[in-house]
């Protein structure tokens, strides 16, 4: 039946709750945080399989909720790391990896090594067909690039 979870030993309780504030630590990274948002989160951790194949360390995390949003956990990643990406399917302008990237650069600028990187779609309209939505949408190319810049600077 739909909306019904089914039964699930690796869910507590065999209960889905997501609590409010606290993110979620994906993967553990030494070179570079990736925050991916929503869908951002599975392109991420993509991003960070591959890119460990060649050595480079990334940390992946879901904050899983933005309001309230684990600014401690995002903050305490990229005084880690020196760098930060953030992946989000929502628009670059007035989205929450806009907003993710002003905390930091208001909380943490001093931690940064490298500018901070948004992968997030195209500030254009979004498209019906499924021709034009991979130009549009963030993806693995995309968000890999970013990191690649991070780690030039």
């Amino acid at each position: 039946m739909r909306g019904e979870v089914p039964e699930n030993e690796d869910l507590p309780g065999n209960e889905l709750v997501v609590p409010f504030g606290q993110a979620q630590m994906v993967r553990e990274g030494t070179d570079c945080t990736i925050v991916g948002v929503a869908g951002g989160v599975n392109i991420a951790a993509s991003v960070s399989d591959q890119l460990a194949q060649e050595g480079i360390s990334v940390e992946v995390i879901d904050p899983r909720t933005l309001v309230p949003l684990d600014k401690k956990m995002i903050l305490s990643s990229v005084e880690k790391t020196g760098r930060l990406v953030i992946t989000d399917p929502a628009h670059k302008v007035c989205s929450a990896a806009s907003e993710i990237a002003s905390i930091v650069a208001e909380e943490g600028f001093w931690s940064l090594q490298a500018p901070i990187q948004k992968v997030a779609s195209e500030q254009v309209h979004i498209p019906y067909t499924p021709a034009l939505e991979p130009h549009v949408y963030p993806d693995v190319e995309k968000v890999t690039a970013a990191v690649r810049r991070t780690l030039e600077s």
